[in-house]
């Protein structure tokens, strides 16, 4: 009899773990509800995109505007110039999908917000009512709008911070790795992932820092110089070891961002800046800073 109830008591413990981890991979039905999604949208800001990439989720950029300010659509013509040129310096090759004016409560402009296709990825962009770039907009889904963002199988499931998407060198597909040392035989590779479409990112030196993007088939992409530091030594830093001023500005200007890899780049020993790989939403950019940990630039790499 002792050895009977045991193994129920076993066999009630394992269905309740597998219990648990279901629920976690996704949201309660009253989270899911329209009313309940409707009123989390507006204390969040948010703006619908479109449906999220293989849900039926719709997909929301979050912290567009406050709690007293209004939103309404402008044309693409009627934004500052600025915000024209921002987005073809960063994102070449974009396609425009809406923008808005966000007003306070004197009808004044205080922000632009820009919806762009980009890699076959939705990004939200905030701006100044001058045109000046302010964030990348997080991304949620109608049901994680309240709460970590994020839910256990979800488009943003990398945000628990285990890494999926890094990938062994040795585990690149030939394809990748053959177009790889055929076009840049000099380059040391240093780090891989994949991106949400299957592309491969690789990053390497070869005086100076790069990350080349390649289909699984090997056919190429692009390549983005990230720093040019020719001569320069590179060494991986921990995100626990940024700079607190680094962390500062990618908290602020990537909400919600994962981190992937950090070098430092120094020359006779000496710090003269730091490259971060962090991925937003579904993009992955390489942000460039300082030896003081001073924003200098920013690479969308796909």
């Amino acid at each position: 009899m002792k050895f009977i109830y045991f193994m129920l008591l076993v066999l009630g413990t394992v269905g309740c773990l597998s219990s648990c981890k279901k629920n976690s991979a996704s949201k309660s039905a009253d989270a899911t509800s329209t009313s309940s999604t409707s009123t989390a949208a507006t204390s969040t800001g948010a703006i619908a995109v479109s449906l999220a990439s293989g849900t039926t989720d719709s997909l929301y950029m979050v912290g567009c505007y406050g709690r007293h300010d209004k939103k309404d659509t402008v044309a693409f013509s009627a934004l500052p110039t600025a915000i024209g040129t921002y987005l073809t310096a960063n994102y070449s090759g974009y396609s425009f999908k809406k923008a808005y004016t966000i007003t306070d409560s004197l009808k004044a402009v205080v922000n632009y917000i820009v919806t762009i296709k980009y890699n076959s990825n939705y990004i939200g962009l905030k701006f100044t009512a001058t045109g000046t770039f302010v964030s990348v907009l997080e991304q949620r889904t109608g049901p994680d709008l309240i709460g970590k963002g994020w839910h256990f199988g979800g488009p943003f499931d990398n945000r628990d911070g285990k890494h999926r998407d890094t990938i062994a060198l040795s585990a690149l597909p030939t394809a990748v790795t053959s177009y790889f040392s055929t076009n840049y035989p000099t380059d040391t590779l240093l780090h891989a992932s994949i991106a949400i479409d299957s592309t491969y990112i690789l990053i390497s030196k070869n005086n100076g820092l790069f990350a080349t993007a390649i289909k699984a088939n090997g056919t190429f992409v692009k390549r983005i110089q990230i720093d040019k530091h020719v001569g320069y030594k590179l060494t991986a830093v921990t995100e626990a070891n940024l700079l607190a001023n680094i962390t500062t500005y990618l908290t602020t200007t990537y909400p919600g961002y994962v981190f992937d890899k950090a070098y430092s780049l120094s020359l006779n020993g000496t710090v003269k800046a730091y490259a971060v790989l962090i991925t937003s939403n579904s993009t992955k950019y390489a942000v460039v800073f300082n030896a003081n940990g001073t924003f200098v630039a920013t690479f969308a790499v796909h």
